[in-house]
């Protein structure tokens, strides 16, 4: 019968393996976890390699991403579609095994993970989704989610913000079938942690209302077993296991060492590593007898095939409920949403009201809550401010689950990791509120959403210098550009609630990834009657006011509450015999992706003049106007003072962008 130790030593050589072929790698913390991982996959996950998909799996995260290769060995021992050939091209340009695992590339991988603590908030997320659908749907007689979410960490992603900010809630919300597996090993890369590193992790979890398990030793599988098997039957409180781990575990001369982290061993190390753990085996040679102890096809379709037949059980009984499970598990709309949405357009077009867009943002919240259940959000202790929670929201406390709306206090980033979990776990559009200067705190979290393609959205109000009296600290200048550099997040800072509309619209309807709205403290006057503009809006930009005359002289190009102004403008230099065009261009990422006839007749090239203006940082202009105009915008903090006051200070009013406009023409 084969040993524990040797198919824990199966993941260990094919890591050693791998990292040398590519030179390049982090060997320590595979080598040093095997034996967790030998006994978590092997004994307690529940899973169907042939169906990554199957809804009621077990979710495993690795939150300490570089240590991808212990992720890629198990999912390749398992029988995933994961080869000896994908597992020898680590690291290499197009494989199914990049440097840390990534969401959509590699079967089985349920997050991309690296920047450390994050995959651990995204399992904070995963966990509550899981807490949220089973009571949403289970019944008393046919239970059809019933699993674990497991997150595997090291010491720096305990060392990370965003790990204080995502357990804390873990804790509050009680979510007893979370189990973080902390690999304490006291190595980073600058060497043993304890000159940085002191904390009472025991203390510090147990304070959050976690129930922690410390001590237990991490290369013996008897106490692996208990430890585990201990979590999983503590079901009021999620559950810290700290094991005790040697980095680079099974090497003579480098365990324990930092020289472990993050470089290959070096071929001499390697043989001489395989030969001190009794590895008998070539580069990339796994014997039979250990690729069937560990192959877990048969097992996880046995699982899977149990579950279906549950599945009938409540099909049977309850139908709607069902069609409704399906439904949201394979991320499809109702099937008349669109038409839903087109009347509250129709709604909006009539409505002459002038509004702050974050107040618009509300009320279409307010309206697709009754026909979107799996909209599910809130805010960092913003909610009146955010206008996140509607007439329809359901506060989500430990003893009530079945919710959609969530306080978060203040915690923006564990807010984004755990909207990333809920979106990755399937059944769920997740929206999070926060100020938009405050989304520099979220930023790494909204990067990771993008890189995922996550349909997540972003409710960032406050948007400007409109913002007034708090200051500079309040007053976001350079966010909205900056957001605009991130790939695959499309950003949208409509003039009003139809501009509105159409954002949430491509959001929810079209766009693959997530979406940043940015929304205005102060009320704007409404700028769009007419249904060709909002079908404009959904293209990222289009022509508000036409010029008077067979072609513009001057172009002027604006966002958010800087539309209207433009507005006033023209409508002066139109009178005044100065042809002037208003173009609103919400979405700059949108309008980008238009064909360049549609961009040539918006932006029209036989204007002498074109003229950028936000109240925010104006190099992300520069590409539209070229050598024909200038950026009114903002490039230095702002002051404090009232917002108005603050918009004729920096010269955001009618008068000066006539005055301007007509010294350059």
């Amino acid at each position: 019968m084969v040993s524990r130790r040797e198919l824990a030593n199966a993941i260990r050589a094919l890591s050693m393996d791998a990292i040398q072929k590519a030179n390049s790698g982090h060997p320590g913390a595979p080598m040093g976890m095997a034996d967790i991982a030998e006994v978590l996959w092997r004994d307690f996950v529940r899973h169907n390699p042939q169906n990554p998909k199957w809804p009621n799996r077990d979710r495993v995260i690795l939150s300490n991403g570089h240590a991808s290769m212990l992720l890629y060995s198990v999912l390749h021992l398992t029988g995933y579609d994961l080869t000896i050939e994908d597992i020898k091209n680590f690291r290499q340009l197009g494989s199914k095994t990049p440097g840390h695992p990534e969401y959509g590339i590699t079967p089985g991988v349920e997050t991309t993970t690296g920047p450390l603590g994050q995959g651990l908030a995204n399992a904070v997320g995963m966990a509550l989704a899981e807490k949220i659908f089973a009571a949403t749907f289970n019944k008393q007689d046919a239970k059809i989610i019933d699993h674990y979410t497991y997150v595997l960490v090291g010491d720096g992603c305990l060392m990370e913000g965003v790990s204080h900010e995502a357990c804390s809630l873990a804790g509050t919300w009680k979510l007893g079938k979370l189990i973080a597996l902390y690999d304490d090993n006291g190595i980073t890369i600058d060497g043993p942690t304890d000159k940085w590193f002191t904390e009472d992790i025991k203390k510090r979890f147990e304070s959050y209302g976690w129930h922690v398990i410390c001590g237990v030793d991490g290369h013996n599988p008897e106490e692996i077993y208990k430890a585990i098997d201990l979590a999983r039957k503590e079901l009021d409180r999620p559950s810290l296991i700290c094991f005790k781990t040697q980095i680079g575990f099974g090497s003579p001369n480098l365990a324990g060492s930092e020289k472990t982290h993050g470089a290959p061993l070096g071929e001499e190390e390697v043989e001489a590593a395989k030969k001190n753990l009794g590895w008998k085996y070539g580069p990339f040679e796994i014997p039979e007898h250990i690729y069937k102890a560990w192959d877990a096809r048969e097992k996880g379709k046995k699982l899977e095939d149990n579950w279906n037949k549950e599945f009938e059980k409540y099909k049977n009984l309850y139908p709607e409920d069902a069609k409704e499970f399906l439904r949201r598990i394979n991320r499809e709309l109702p099937p008349n949403f669109t038409e839903v949405f087109e009347k509250y357009v129709e709604e909006f077009l009539q409505d002459k009201k002038d509004i702050a867009t974050r107040k618009a943002s509300g009320i279409i919240l307010d309206k697709l809550a009754a026909n979107l259940p799996e909209l599910i959000g809130g805010s960092a202790d913003l909610s009146g401010s955010n206008n996140t929670k509607h007439s329809r929201s359901i506060v989500y406390t430990k003893d009530s689950p079945k919710a959609n709306y969530l306080h978060f206090g203040v915690r923006e980033f564990a807010m984004a990791g755990i909207m990333n979990g809920l979106a990755l776990y399937s059944g769920f559009i997740p929206y999070g509120g926060t100020f938009l200067v405050f989304s520099d705190y979220m930023r790494s979290a909204i990067r990771m959403a993008s890189l995922m393609k996550l349909k997540v959205i972003y409710i960032l109000t406050h948007d400007s210098i409109g913002v007034g009296e708090d200051g500079p600290t309040h007053q976001p200048i350079e966010q909205t550009s900056s957001l605009r550099l991130i790939p695959n997040l499309k950003v949208f800072r409509p003039c009003d609630i139809v501009e509105c509309a159409a954002a949430y619209y491509h959001a929810l309807c079209e766009h693959t990834g997530p979406m940043a709205l940015i929304l205005s403290r102060q009320g704007l006057k409404k700028q769009l009657n007419k249904k060709e503009q909002y079908e404009g809006a959904k293209k990222g930009g289009y022509i508000l006011v036409r010029e008077n005359g067979d072609y513009p002289k001057a172009i002027l190009i604006a966002t958010g509450s800087e539309v209207g102004i433009c507005v006033e403008a023209a409508a002066i230099l139109n009178k005044q015999g100065v042809p002037t065009r208003v173009v609103s261009m919400p979405c700059t990422e949108l309008f980008d992706e238009q064909d360049s006839s549609y961009k040539d007749m918006v932006l029209d090239k036989r204007a002498t003049l074109i003229v950028a203006v936000e109240a925010g940082s104006s190099n992300i202009w520069y590409k539209y106007i070229g050598d024909k105009g200038f950026v009114l915008g903002i490039d230095e903090f702002g002051k404090s003072a009232p917002g108005k006051v603050l918009f004729e200070h920096y010269g955001f009013v009618a008068e000066n962008i006539v005055n301007k406009v007509k010294d350059r023409i």
